[in-house]
């Protein structure tokens, strides 16, 4: 099987197989928390998934052009699969610990460090130039159908058949994706000349050399990264933030209305593809975004918080699946592997920097300025009001005037707004 139905078999494929990876991530996390009672090794789960895949990202990028990418595919969900197998044995066995969480986890973001980059360097071989945007926008759903189904069902069945019988329904995932990709056939780009018998470490560069002469995705992939690091910050401190003045019930609400919202985004995107000029869908849904992280900060109201959640998850497929199809359409097939993953390393460099980042800047900064008799108790307390979780609600919409900011920027910034204009497509019409 090849083309576009082969895209749509290996997508369902890595759709269930994200599934899985989303109720282990869930289960996992509950288990280490009440487990050890601490926020910061519960982060630090975090951290060790998401570092190494960023750390190897170019190495990887360079071996991904050099191998069959359907094999790299197979190899790799192969390796995280068999890490959830060990996480499993441990756990049966009663010897896990919250350190083998993190060795296994680390292990595999690095089998992620080569899935990744062939995943989305397949796409562009699978469907044609015209279907760019919907083929993101269906990548962007898998990742919405994702985050709204595993909560709920990781915790149905946590009461039901434990994380045990999660970790083997994850395994059984992998097994799952792996089988769609031995039956697809997924085209090995020709290969530049000049891009024979160099060495890795020079391939490796490739990629960012290839960015960097291009201001246009330069600035586009900047921005990203500051984004991501707000990502960052928001995604960790929405539990207290939403704890500090309700329940975990309504949590776990809020969640599911973030999930609605993202999936509402990757149904758009899948069905529209995006604007002609991508790069404006991007600036609207960046926008969006920041406006909603600065209602966010207001007063805490369920209501309030529900709508900031939806439409902050809204925007993120669009973002996403316009970014990917303007790097699909713009990079040759043959270097996708190279940049893509020079791409992933820069754009999510700022993540575990943000976890890292997140419970400090609350505590000692933010919720310091907003407590009763605080030094912003009299001016911005009289707005957003005072007490445990104002502090966070305050870095909510410090962060979202930020990010406001930093779009307008962009906008501005004429490489940037013309690069579809004047970076010639690299993939023909």
């Amino acid at each position: 099987m090849e083309g576009a139905q082969a895209f749509l078999l290996v997508w369902f494929g890595q759709l269930v197989s994200l599934v899985g990876s989303k109720l282990t991530g869930f289960g996992l996390g509950v288990w280490a928390y009440q487990t050890t009672g601490s926020v910061t090794r519960f982060a630090l789960i975090m951290v060790f998934t998401a570092l190494p895949g960023v750390l190897l990202s170019p190495i990887a990028g360079a071996l991904v052009d050099r191998w069959d990418r359907r094999w790299t595919m197979i190899a790799s969900d192969t390796g995280s699969g068999l890490c959830t197998l060990g996480i499993a044995v441990l756990l049966f066995t009663g010897q896990l610990r919250v350190w083998h969480i993190y060795l296994l986890m680390a292990a595999s973001s690095t089998f992620s460090a080569f899935q990744w980059p062939a995943y989305q360097a397949s796409i562009g071989l699978l469907v044609p130039k015209g279907q760019y945007g919907r083929a993101s926008g269906m990548v962007q759903l898998a990742q919405a159908t994702a985050q709204v189904v595993a909560p709920a069902a990781a915790g149905a069945m946590l009461g039901v058949i434990g994380l045990r019988g999660i970790i083997l329904i994850d395994f059984a995932t992998f097994l799952f994706a792996v089988s769609t990709l031995a039956l697809v056939r997924i085209p090995r780009p020709v290969r530049a000349s000049e891009g024979r018998g160099t060495s890795l470490i020079q391939e490796a560069l490739d990629g960012w050399r290839y960015i960097a002469k291009r201001r246009g995705l330069l600035g586009m992939l900047f921005l990203f990264a500051l984004a991501n690091f707000v990502i960052g910050i928001v995604y960790v401190l929405f539990t207290p933030l939403v704890l500090s003045f309700s329940t975990s019930a309504v949590l776990g609400g809020l969640l599911s209305v973030g999930g609605i919202g993202f999936l509402a985004g990757g149904v758009l995107m899948s069905a529209w593809g995006g604007p002609r000029r991508r790069i404006y869908g991007i600036y609207a849904a960046e926008a969006l975004f920041g406006t909603m992280l600065f209602v966010a900060g207001f007063p805490p109201s369920p209501l309030l918080l529900g709508v900031a959640a939806f439409f902050v998850y809204f925007s993120l497929p669009i973002i996403n699946g316009c970014s990917q199809a303007i790097w699909l359409v713009k990079i040759p097939p043959e270097m996708q592997g190279r940049v893509f993953a020079t791409r992933r390393m820069i754009a999510w460099s700022s993540l575990p920097l943000a976890y890292l980042l997140a419970g400090p800047l609350a505590d000692r900064v933010f919720e310091p300025l907003m407590a009763v008799g605080g030094p912003l108790a009299g001016s911005v307390g009289k707005i957003i009001g005072v007490g445990p979780g104002r502090g966070i609600g305050f870095l909510y919409m410090v962060f979202g005037v930020f990010l406001l900011e930093t779009t307008l920027v962009a906008l501005f910034y004429p490489r940037m707004r013309r690069l579809e204009l004047e970076i010639p497509d690299a993939v023909p019409g």
